[in-house]
């Protein structure tokens, strides 16, 4: 059997990863996605934005700005960030199937890696390294994600 060289690090890096993962996918969402929307929701313009749930444009821009600029805020801190991924995934799903499903893999490729971060952030939380951690409780949240993490 061949021996690969792996790279072992200590548990605790596994926190500054979702750090690192929560702070680029979040500021990514809002910068490249989000302020551009802020721009139209609060413009002179009349809003003209798809609507594919019948809610109105106004209502799904307005929709869509909640999701990719506040729910990335509380991604960035890690606030309620297992809830705040929701609406990012419900919003990447939609500009997938609806806007970009029958485009070239180029066009397809940031909707399906800003969903699938927020489906990981979804399954392991937001680490040690946020406010979700730093309220829990008698920080029960940290005990048990690094007692985990230093099993493995």
């Amino acid at each position: 059997m061949m021996n690969l060289p792996l790279i072992k690090l200590s548990p605790r890096f596994h926190d500054y990863g979702l750090l690192f993962l929560r702070l680029a996918f979040g500021f990514s969402m809002i910068y490249g996605h989000g302020f551009g929307k802020v721009t139209r929701l609060f413009g002179a313009e009349e809003i003209k934005f798809a609507d594919p749930f019948g809610l109105g444009p106004v209502a799904s821009l307005t929709l869509v700005v909640f999701a990719e600029v506040l729910c990335s805020l509380f991604i960035m801190v890690g606030l309620f960030t297992r809830a705040a991924v929701i609406p990012l995934m419900i919003t990447m799903a939609t500009a997938f199937f609806t806007a970009h499903f029958n485009d070239e893999f180029g066009q397809q490729e940031k909707v399906i890696l800003f969903g699938f971060a927020f489906l990981t952030l979804f399954f392991t939380g937001p680490g040690r390294f946020s406010l979700d951690a730093y309220f829990q409780k008698d920080n029960q949240y940290i005990g048990k994600q690094y007692s985990h993490s230093m099993q493995n």
